[in-house]
């Protein structure tokens, strides 16, 4: 599988997703710094990494997703590939319109860094194709502005349209509906604020974020 991984200032999870790829895939994905303007030929996934992009400053994601390298990944998005974004990187997505709603500061105004449990919410989507619907998974989450909010209209469609991919089974955040992680209509662009690749391997205390990377390379490679 031909991966990218985009890395902006700021950025500070990319050699861990990069990691989780290359073990699980077997292909080391390229490390495509933010002004770059143009995505390898041929690309199978871009992944969006966690962090604080640009500091976080004015909103987060919101400088990121105007970085050269975005309009590329919006480009791509729309001809199908695959696109995750993972914690600062779901942020960006929202910020770039490739998901709706956007990320507001968490409700108890602190950082929140623990593992949390999760709800599958549809298992139609590569990323998620390794799960079952309403399977309780375990993953970590690390993010101060992780608050999902969207309007009723918008949020209504998400559930209509089974695109809300991953609720918090507990409150961790205030996020509107539970919500986690979601996906764009097409089901190639996720959008997710736990991290799936820091429980991987026993070694991390769990296997839960090791099916979204295993489902991603039986349906797209």
């Amino acid at each position: 599988m031909k991966s990218a991984v985009i890395v902006f200032p700021g950025s500070n999870c990319d050699r861990d997703l990069a990691v989780a790829i290359r073990e699980i895939t077997g292909s080391t994905p390229q490390m495509l710094w933010h002004r770059e303007t143009t995505l390898p030929d041929g690309i199978d996934l871009i992944a969006i990494p966690g962090g604080f992009s640009y500091g976080d400053y004015l909103r987060s994601g919101a400088m990121a997703a105007r970085s050269p390298i975005m309009q590329a990944v919006v480009e791509a998005a729309d001809r199908g590939v695959p696109v995750l974004g993972i914690c600062n990187g779901f942020q960006i997505l929202t910020e770039s319109g490739l998901l709706p709603g956007a990320l507001m500061r968490n409700a108890g105004l602190g950082f929140v860094c623990r593992d949390v449990a999760l709800c599958v919410g549809e298992a139609r989507s590569p990323f998620t194709s390794g799960y079952s619907v309403g399977e309780a998974i375990r993953l970590p989450v690390a993010h101060h502005d992780g608050n999902y909010t969207a309007d009723p209209e918008t949020l209504d469609r998400l559930e209509g349209e089974g695109r809300i991919a991953f609720r918090y089974a507990e409150d961790v955040n205030g996020s509107v509906r539970s919500i986690a992680g979601i996906v764009n209509a097409r089901g190639n662009v996720l959008g997710m604020m736990p991290h799936p690749e820091r429980l991987i391997e026993p070694a991390q205390g769990g296997t839960d974020g090791r099916r979204l990377f295993e489902g991603l390379l039986e349906t797209v490679a």
